[in-house]
């Protein structure tokens, strides 16, 4: 892959030909931060990072659900969401997601409503089973039965949210009689909903049996086996077709780890310690995962660029974000969103560096923002002669330039 370069003028983006679609772009917040600081700070640097990314102009921003192994600090996405429904003004705020079978449905719809106000239609509902067996273990929950819940819970949560009947029903964890939301929604038709998923057929084949989004964890944790996103998607349409429902490519998020800098050798100087502590201290500590089955046979001083190589991180210069993001588009057929995987590997001062190189940057060679501005000095270069009166001034700069 080439290294950025940076010259002096107008850097020239050639428009990225063949794009499958259009792609936004966004933010997936566990939030990681290492252990051992304060957690306080940590939360106050979250929510200023989102500020950050609204003024970035990025489209979405999710956040995820955990309550253990410290390195997940938020545990109540749902107030984040609140707080920063003051502090942005136009990036959408997500759950990402609510555990299913942590909540009563009529919980998650009635906050669900409320974020729908608050943010004034720029709440979206993720919802999936989880699968973080200490959370499971805390709340007494059997670790094999989350599937089996989150099936039963999503009907009954969309039909709380978006529907209009009263519904009653009784299962083995939770009862509804009668129950119906006071507060109408603020969305029109309703609120977006959305299915998480980290490699298994379940959540693609809900999304396409309710016609939901889908969230897809593109790069699998370390240990994990590799997922077939366009294997993925297809099991979204299958489901669908089966169901008589429709799954659209423009509501399909994929999160990735990425960092970028000026070139690619400073992107990986930033990252290094930073993915060291996240591999060891919380995937292989923490969380206890075989960290290096997909890395026998390579140095630890190599370990970043094999993650990298294997397709599980984005670490690099700006033409690396964009060849990577382009690649992804390709194989997997296409999808609405590019979510950066927030893992904190560097400082806080090098993220928001890395957020703004993608937005200003790596972001309009999808997104086209940039197109009308490039092709305005294009057809001015191509038609030259329509504008003789420049002919004195470029004489005259030139001779000065001798």
């Amino acid at each position: 892959m080439p290294t950025s370069a940076r010259h002096h003028g107008v850097r020239r983006h050639p428009p990225i030909t063949g794009a499958p679609m259009h792609t936004g772009f966004g933010a997936f917040l566990s939030p990681l931060h290492a252990p051992g600081q304060d957690p306080h700070l940590t939360i106050r640097r979250d929510l200023q990072l989102v500020e950050h990314l609204d003024e970035l102009n990025f489209d979405e921003c999710w956040f995820g659900e955990h309550h253990s192994l410290s390195w997940p600090t938020v545990g109540a996405p749902e107030t984040m969401i609140a707080a920063l429904a003051e502090r942005t003004r136009q990036i959408k705020l997500a759950n990402g997601v609510v555990t299913l079978p942590f909540h009563h449905p009529f919980h998650v719809a009635t906050r669900a409503i409320m974020l729908d106000h608050l943010t004034r239609g720029r709440y979206i509902l993720g919802v999936g089973p989880g699968a973080t067996p200490n959370d499971a273990h805390m709340l007494g929950l059997d670790l094999g039965e989350l599937k089996r819940m989150a099936r039963e819970a999503i009907p009954t949560v969309m039909e709380l949210v978006n529907g209009e009947e009263r519904i009653s029903e009784k299962t083995d964890w939770y009862t509804l009689q009668d129950a119906k939301m006071q507060l109408p929604r603020y969305s029109k038709p309703g609120i977006e909903i959305a299915v998480s998923s980290v490699g298994t057929p379940n959540s693609p084949q809900i999304a396409g049996k309710y016609g939901l989004g889908l969230l897809s964890f593109g790069a699998p944790p370390p240990g994990w086996p590799a997922v077939d996103l366009a294997r993925q998607w297809s099991y979204a349409e299958e489901s669908a077709e089966e169901h008589g429902q429709t799954v659209d490519r423009r509501n399909w998020r994929i999160a990735v780890p990425l960092h970028i800098a000026e070139t690619r050798e400073e992107a990986f100087r930033d990252a290094r310690e930073g993915f060291g502590q996240w591999l060891h201290g919380y995937w292989g500590e923490a969380v206890g995962a075989d960290v290096l089955g997909g890395l026998d046979g390579v140095p630890q001083s190599r370990h970043l660029e094999a993650t990298v190589e294997q397709g599980r991180a984005v670490v690099g210069s700006v033409e690396d974000a964009v060849e990577a993001i382009r690649n992804l588009q390709e194989s997997t057929g296409g999808f609405g969103t590019f979510l950066t995987y927030v893992v904190n590997w560097a400082s806080f001062e090098k993220v928001k560096r890395s957020f703004e190189l993608l937005a200003t940057e790596v972001a309009p060679r999808f997104t086209g923002t940039a197109d009308r501005g490039l092709e305005s000095v294009r057809w001015s270069t191509e038609n030259r002669a329509l504008f003789p009166h420049t002919e004195p001034l470029r004489t005259r700069l030139a001779a000065n330039a001798r």
